[in-house]
């Protein structure tokens, strides 16, 4: 008898093993691509993955480095002027093209802003929209990113962007 209930047990632990394997795989590995090690973090699914987490297995050392470049690509996505005002002011104002009257305030590492002139109908009951990206990221990295999404694909925000009635800092970010 007890030699059957331990290996029922064992049983079910591989079972629930198994099933945690499909829907949390390894995390990243990098892929050789010809002489380039390359890494395809959109392959993996990061539910798991604890709120501001900045990437499993990084080094203190390697967070200030993926930082150091994500600062570059930000300002190379946006360019010197507008990533110097961004640094300044600390946000950047971005006009919709869809509500008139409306614009989405942008911040490093924070959600983004719905300012309203008077007025004017905003789309949504509260202030915030929340979008966080699918793995971790670098804040200014994501920054230019949603840079360009709400500049270029206003659409895509007001679909997937969840309202929220108060600021908070972003997830998978760091």
């Amino acid at each position: 008898m007890l030699r059957n209930i331990k290996s029922s047990l064992q049983s079910l632990a591989g079972k629930c093993a198994a099933i945690w394997r499909s829907l949390f795989p390894p995390l990243p590995q990098l892929v050789a691509d010809g002489d380039l090690l390359v890494e395809l973090p959109w392959r993996y699914h990061w539910l798991g993955l604890p709120r501001r987490s900045a990437g499993p297995g990084m080094s203190p050392h390697q967070r200030a480095a993926a930082r150091q470049r994500a600062r570059e690509v930000a300002e190379s996505t946006l360019g010197s002027a507008l990533w110097q005002q961004a640094e300044e002011q600390g946000y950047l104002d971005v006009p919709s093209r869809y509500f008139p009257g409306i614009t989405y305030r942008l911040r490093v590492g924070r959600r983004i802003e719905v300012l309203a002139e008077p007025g004017a109908q905003t789309p949504w009951a509260f202030p915030f929209l929340c979008i966080n990206p699918v793995y971790p990221l670098p804040e200014e990295e994501f920054f230019a990113q949603l840079y360009l999404y709400v500049r270029d694909r206003e659409d895509i925000i007001i679909r997937v962007a969840a309202p929220q009635p108060w600021d908070q800092s972003l997830g998978r970010t760091f």
